[in-house]
């Protein structure tokens, strides 16, 4: 045996977590490429719930961000899920590791380092459950110039777009009737997919119509769903789900460019266009609500004040606002409803009802007097039958 390969067999493995880095500067392409395994390279400034999100769904390695993660000016909930989810998460690496950190290249992360084998090539701050809750505590300062800058969008949005908000104009027709029915909207948020699984008694029993948003179309089909309608970037969703029946609708900017179209229709799959600043969500709700269900519920939309705030959604918050407000009493969250809804008659009740109907008529053919010619009939009966079986095979 040579001593060199001994050598090297014999070296203990590196500390920290590797994986092959993916980088880019845009972090929606980013998703596209990123996959299991991967160390996900990026520059996002206060990184939002559903970009960190998407990545534990893709199950990244590691995640390194050349700007903070955490900027404080309010407290954004990206680093709080990566971190929760035990994803390492170099925070503030600098604009020079985008260039120093080659796609496709095995890199090594260890104590708020980068490494390509031995070199180091960035150095940020690693981030752990203590430093994320400390930094967000000082950030919650921040919310009120947050919460003027959103009064302000509030206002600027609804001068361009108050008559889709408040008419309805320019939503587009569905050939799937809503009109009266209740009506599921699934995005790809926090927990969907568990709250999903949750709501499948209420499903059954109620027979939604089924609109998924962006991925939350994949995860409608994932749970044995068919969707009906599908709002999003079709680039994102798979083409199994794009090819399942649902009628497909696809964002577009004002101009009327929809980015994504153009795959929905090399696949042969007819769409129609929504025109708007909003995001997939919001127009998912406008979309059910101009059609008049009786009842619009949701899996993985935010609720909550920081959820508002989130930088990912910086943009189309006030859309998100006055979305909420048209619906009014219309909107439900999924939460409430799987705490709330059960089915009328359950599986136990359903096995009670057998067994004490069993007893009953054993009792009665007991004391009736006639207990032995229905024994007689029931053993010749199956003595016919094992008879009958006993022939198919000889």
């Amino acid at each position: 045996m040579k001593l060199p390969g001994l050598l090297s067999r014999s070296q203990p493995p590196q500390p920290g977590t590797t994986g092959i880095a993916r980088v880019d500067r845009r972090t929606p392409d980013l998703l596209r490429r990123v996959s299991h395994g991967d160390v996900a390279v990026l520059d996002q400034l206060d990184l939002d719930r559903a970009t960190a999100y998407a990545l534990v769904q893709a199950g990244v390695a590691g995640v390194v961000n050349a700007s903070p993660s955490i900027s404080g000016r309010f407290p954004n909930l990206g680093p709080e899920i990566l971190v929760n989810s035990g994803i390492p998460l170099i925070d503030g690496v600098g604009q020079e590791a985008l260039r120093a950190i080659k796609d496709g290249s095995r890199v090594r992360l260890h104590e708020g380092s980068v490494f390509i084998g031995d070199k180091e090539v960035a150095k940020g701050s690693k981030q752990t459950p203590e430093s994320v809750a400390d930094q967000i505590i000082e950030a919650k300062a921040g919310m009120s110039a947050q919460l003027e800058a959103f009064s302000a969008n509030t206002i600027e949005f609804l001068r361009r777009e108050r008559t889709m908000v408040l008419d309805g104009v320019g939503v587009p027709e569905l050939g799937v009737p809503i009109r009266g029915r209740q009506v599921l909207v699934v995005a790809p948020g926090a927990d969907h997919v568990d709250d999903l699984r949750r709501l499948r008694h209420y499903i059954g029993e109620h027979r939604p119509v089924l609109i998924g948003v962006d991925t939350g179309a994949d995860a409608l089909r994932d749970a044995g769903h068919r969707p009906d309608v599908i709002v999003g970037d079709p680039d994102g969703i798979s083409t199994e789900t794009l090819r399942g029946g649902a009628q497909v609708v696809v964002p577009a900017h004002g101009d009327g460019h929809a980015p994504g179209l153009g795959r929905v229709q090399d696949l042969g799959i007819t769409a129609v266009t929504f025109a708007s600043t909003g995001n997939s969500e919001d127009l998912a709700l406008l979309l059910a609500d101009s059609h008049e269900p009786s009842l619009v519920v949701t899996v993985g939309f935010q609720a909550t004040l920081r959820e508002f705030l989130d930088r990912g959604r910086s943009g189309s918050n006030p859309s998100t606002f006055l979305t909420r407000l048209k619906l009014g009493s219309k909107l439900v969250d999924g939460k409430a409803v799987a705490t709330l809804h059960r089915s009328r008659v359950s599986a136990s009740a359903v096995v009670l009802l057998v067994l004490a109907a069993a007893v009953t008529i054993s009792a009665a053919v007991a004391v009736s007097g006639v207990g032995d010619a229905y024994g007689s009939w029931v053993a010749d009966a199956w003595r016919a039958c094992v008879s009958w079986i006993g022939g198919l095979f000889s």
